[in-house]
């Protein structure tokens, strides 16, 4: 073996060993969130609201997104895995900033919001109103003022998501909406159900209990 040779092998092994690894898109790889002031996750992808839904759902509309209240509160013992697992994979985390603004609400907390009816009221006032229950709640509204319009609380969800699900059946709610699924469906298991037999049909594996989604997943979805 020549000294020339040798170099080339030497740096070649230096340049692999310096280079950035880039992340799997598909699975969790992103840094851990961490705890917020007010004792929840932070994440900057989250839409800086006025805390006036009627704005907030306007500006969303002239974004050509689409918009979401996540509901959450300090403890929260299923929102922990959602951030360790679902929102550190990029393909989700990308999906959901590039698509969706999502304004989050303390479902104890007692700033003041506007509601999309022009009502005033604290967080915690809001989520009875809405029902909310359980944390975290994700509730997807309509997609313009307009066909808010004469619907309050529960009524005026597009779709509600609530508890923990696994990458896979989380990444998809949000597709689920995006695509206006519930259009043409209006039960998400069944929309998904259909989802996954088109999967099958192209031989796309899938672990609906993985922590990652299918690593050959469909630039489509």
């Amino acid at each position: 073996m020549t000294i020339w040779t040798t170099l080339v092998i030497f740096g070649a092994g230096l340049l692999m060993a310096t280079s950035p690894v880039l992340a799997d898109r598909h699975t969790p790889s992103l840094p851990m969130a961490k705890i917020g002031d007010n004792g929840m996750y932070a994440q900057d992808w989250l839409f800086n609201t006025s805390m006036n839904l009627r704005k907030d759902l306007a500006t969303t509309r002239k974004e050509g997104k689409r918009f979401i209240i996540l509901w959450e509160q300090q403890d929260c013992l299923y929102c922990a895995p959602t951030y360790e697992v679902n929102l550190r994979i990029p393909r989700v985390v990308n999906k959901i900033a590039k698509n969706f603004n999502v304004v989050k609400l303390d479902i104890l907390g007692n700033r003041k919001v506007t509601d999309l009816d022009g009502t005033v009221l604290p967080e915690k006032e809001l989520a009875i109103k809405y029902g909310i229950q359980y944390t975290p709640t994700y509730q997807f509204l309509p997609e313009s003022l307009e066909k808010a319009a004469g619907k309050v609380g529960r009524d005026l969800d597009v779709f509600r998501f609530e508890g923990y699900f696994k990458p896979f059946h989380f990444y998809f709610m949000f597709h689920f909406v995006q695509a206006k699924g519930y259009e043409v469906e209006p039960s998400f298991q069944r929309w998904l159900g259909n989802i996954g037999k088109g999967m099958v049909k192209k031989g796309i594996k899938y672990d609906l209990w993985a922590d990652n989604l299918p690593p050959n997943l469909p630039d489509q979805y």
